[in-house]
Formats: C-alpha cells, sequence, structure tokens
C-alpha cells in the first residue's frame, strides 16, 4: 500500500467529525440548489451539454492547431506567449518577467493552475510577496491552507470560522458578521491592488480566433488585477483553448449555472492584449504562459483524454456522495472529487495517486451532472483497471487474487471449508471493512450445505 493511499486512509477518518460534515453540508446544499435552478433556467439543458462536448472534443483532438492559432492571434495583439512544459518551467519564465521589470508585490486572482504548480511557495522563495484577491482565496491564504474545493475555496469554513480566523489575525470583532469581514477584506485589498507591480490570473478559456483571455468571476478581483498592476501575467493549461469567440455564449452561461446557479456571472472579460495607444487604462506588458505539465499525454490517451474537456465547473464535486463526506483535503491533491481523481494520476504518477480512482461509489452522479459530458464513472473503472494491473508484480496481492479467484469459480471450492475456517482467516485482517465495521461471521455451514442436507 502507498503512502499517499495510507494518508487517504487516515484523512477519510474526517467524515466522522460532525462539524466538518455539518459546514460543508451546509455550504454545499446552497450550491446545488442555486445549481438546480441554473439549469431550470434552460428550456434545453441536454443539447447545450452535447453542444459544449461537442466543441471541447473536437478542440482536444485538434490541440495543437488550435493552440497555434491562438498563438499567432495573441502575439498579433501585442501579447507575449510562453510555452511550458512543467510547472518547474513556468515558475521559472513568470520569475523571469519579475526580476527584469524588478517587481516584487504581486495581486492574483483565483487560479486552480498556480496551486497545480505551487506558485505562491515559490514566489515566495524568490523574495516576492503574491496576495490572493478572491475572497475564499485570502481566507485559505491568511490560515495558511490550500483550496479546499475547485470552485469554493473556503467551503470548509463556516461565517464563525472565518470571524475567528481574522479576530485572531487582523484583530477584527470576534463577533463580526459577514458582510463586516467581506468589507474589511475589501478596503484592505484596495491599497494592495493598486500598489501592485504584477496582477497574476488563470483563464476560464483561451479563445483560439481572437487570440485572447476569458475570464469570469463575481468579485471583480481579477478586473482589478488586470487593470491596476502594469504587467499582467495569465497561466492556463493547454485545454482551456475554445476555437472561436462566437463559442463564449455557449460555455460562459454554462459554467456559471453549473458552478454558483447564475444566469451568467457578474463580471465577465475578454481580455485582448495590453493597453493600446487609444486606451487609458490596463497593464502595460501581457504575457500568457502554455501550461502543458502531461496534459499533452492525457491528450494522446484514447478515453481519458476526454477529461481534457473539464471546464473547471466543481459540479462533480458537489454531486459526488464521497466529496461530500470526506472533502477536499482529504484526497491531497490539487484537482480534487470525481475529475481530480482521473486526471491526478496522470499529472502526477499513477503508483502513488492511482488509489484515487477507488475514492468513488461509481454511482454515475459525476457524469450526470457534468455540463461537457465527461463520462467520469468509466473513466474511473479505467484507472481502476490500469492501477489493479500495476499490482500484478505483487507478490502478495497476485496470492490473494489467485486464491480469491479459485475460491469463487466454483460453489464447491468455497465451500471447501467451514465457517469456522473461513472465520479464522478473517482474523488474519480485522479491519478488512475498516475500523468503523465489522465482518458478520460465517455459519458453520453454509446455505448450500444446508440445502443438500434436507
Amino acid at each position: 500500500m502507498t503512502k499517499l493511499k495510507n494518508i487517504f486512509l487516515k484523512d477519510s477518518e474526517i467524515a466522522f467529525d460532525r462539524k466538518h460534515r455539518r459546514t460543508i453540508g451546509f455550504n454545499m446544499s446552497k450550491y446545488s440548489q442555486s445549481a438546480q435552478k441554473g439549469k431550470e433556467r434552460y428550456k434545453n439543458m441536454e443539447l447545450a451539454k452535447q453542444r459544449a462536448s461537442y466543441i471541447k472534443a473536437k478542440t482536444i483532438a485538434n490541440l495543437a492547431e488550435y493552440l497555434e492559432e491562438f498563438e499567432r492571434n495573441a502575439e498579433k495583439k501585442g501579447i507575449d506567449v510562453v510555452w511550458a512544459r512543467d510547472g518547474e518551467e513556468a515558475v521559472s519564465e513568470i520569475l523571469t518577467v519579475l526580476k527584469k521589470e524588478n517587481a516584487r508585490l504581486l495581486v492574483k486572482s483565483k487560479s486552480m493552475i498556480s496551486e497545480e504548480i505551487e506558485l505562491n511557495e515559490n514566489l515566495e522563495k524568490a523574495g516576492a510577496e503574491p496576495v490572493e484577491t478572491d475572497l475564499g482565496e485570502f481566507i485559505v491564504q491568511v490560515a495558511g491552507e490550500k483550496p479546499y474545493h475547485i470552485l469554493t475555496p473556503a467551503m470548509h469554513k463556516s461565517k464563525e470560522d472565518v470571524a475567528e480566523l481574522f479576530n485572531k489575525k487582523f484583530e477584527t470583532p470576534p463577533e463580526s458578521t459577514p458582510e463586516e469581514l467581506t468589507k474589511f477584506v475589501r478596503e484592505k485589498l484596495r491599497k494592495i491592488f493598486t500598489s501592485a507591480d504584477v496582477g497574476i490570473t488563470g483563464a476560464n478559456f483561451l479563445v483560439a480566433d481572437v487570440g485572447g483571455v476569458a475570464l469570469t468571476e463575481n468579485e471583480g478581483n481579477a478586473s482589478m488585477s488586470v487593470s491596476f498592476p502594469k504587467i499582467h501575467i495569465v497561466i492556463s493549461g493547454i485545454e482551456k483553448v475554445i476555437p472561436s469567440v462566437k463559442d463564449l455564449p455557449l460555455f460562459w452561461p454554462l459554467l456559471s449555472a453549473m458552478g454558483t446557479g447564475q444566469q451568467v456571472t457578474v463580471y465577465n472579460s475578454l481580455i485582448t492584449g495590453p493597453v493600446k495607444e487609444n486606451e487609458t487604462s490596463g497593464p502595460e506588458k501581457m504575457v500568457v504562459v502554455l501550461l502543458d505539465n502531461k496534459r499533452t499525454e492525457i491528450a494522446q490517451e484514447e478515453e481519458i483524454s476526454q477529461s481534457l474537456k473539464c471546464i473547471r465547473c466543481g459540479a462533480c464535486l458537489n454531486a459526488c456522495p464521497i466529496y461530500k463526506n470526506v472533502g477536499g483535503y482529504t484526497y491531497n491533491t490539487t484537482y480534487s472529487g470525481p475529475i481530480g481523481s482521473v486526471i491526478t494520476p496522470y499529472l502526477k504518477d499513477f503508483k502513488s495517486y492511482g488509489h484515487l480512482s477507488f475514492a468513488s461509489t461509481i454511482c454515475g452522479a459525476c457524469s450526470e451532472v457534468c455540463p461537457v459530458k465527461i463520462p467520469l464513472h468509466h473513466l474511473l473503472l479505467l484507472n481502476r483497471q490500469k492501477y489493479v494491473e500495476q499490482q500484478n508484480d505483487n507478490f502478495a496481492w497476485k496470492t490473494g487474487m489467485k486464491a480469491y479467484a479459485y475460491a469463487f469459480k466454483k460453489r464447491k471450492n468455497l465451500d471447501a471449508v467451514n465457517g469456522s475456517i473461513k472465520n479464522s482467516a478473517l482474523k488474519l485482517n480485522k479491519n478488512i471493512l475498516g475500523k468503523q465495521k465489522e465482518f458478520p461471521l460465517f455459519a458453520n455451514k453454509s446455505f448450500s450445505k444446508i440445502r443438500k442436507l434436507n
């Protein structure tokens, strides 16, 4: 058993923490209610999903072509496009820009891909000061934690938890309301926005035909991360590309409906370069870092490549019965829940993270809610198969599976020994069903033997 698998099993015990379950249960229920209302606004949600799935599948099948189109059109608009094979190269390119511009203070909008490459930690090591500006990201940064959820970084914290945290860190009144805490953060960040050297954002979509970066948000922090600093750096996975600006009216509402239940998010921006001569505000320099980090390898996988269609709405996490109980930190990965369990073994390594495919009941709820129709439960089964095949070099595993196959091949094999011997065998692993359950005792004679006697 791998070390990370042991960690997952140990951390899964949080499912028995009633406070944790109440908090995520309450917060997730609010999103589920909103998402249901969002879906009801569609006359034909299934048709919207089919169209989005088709466009993303076509894009992934022709990924190089669309990325090159994006690069050509972006460079025409004055955007510097940088290609990074992995997280180390991406961080190196970003640090090169910072050093050249003598920049130190950075504002960051919400971006899971920056978590993937551990950008904050690397920036701090280099002497820079990154500040998260999304409210949820700001909360977990202040707490010294990682995002808990793809869409809702602080989903695991109640309003009382946040009030206590801010009282400890900023000496705000301990009884502060969410509105008061939000106002406090807004005022604090306004000063940082106006003095930051660099703004860093992710990208919801890279629009190939206009060479633009599409951002969607509810708080306005991404817009200010772009507008105030003189340098705007975008970090994006290469799978975020879509063919045309004409596709945004499909993807933007679908992303908001499935993610937050809104008809459309509050701020939707299409950024097509640094400030022009006839413009009064905006960054003087814009850099887009295109991150591969094994995505091209995933694209070569016949069925797993469908995972690259993901638009990071978080719907599969909210639908997953495992995630609802064990939460985001148990996965010990950047991307958690069903989509994280599918892609993480490929982004990192299968031997260490293949166990995540078993963090699923294969109920199919994740596949049902996915707005781009990724068959997540099927891909999890494929990952299980691959993980099990990799265990074939394990003597204990091979021996156990051979014994299992022999015993269950024929009824007479299973009945070859009586119940007391079977019970003795079970005592070799008392926690075979986990610490919270006990394996029922075998009767001395099986049902088939009793039936024969009668």
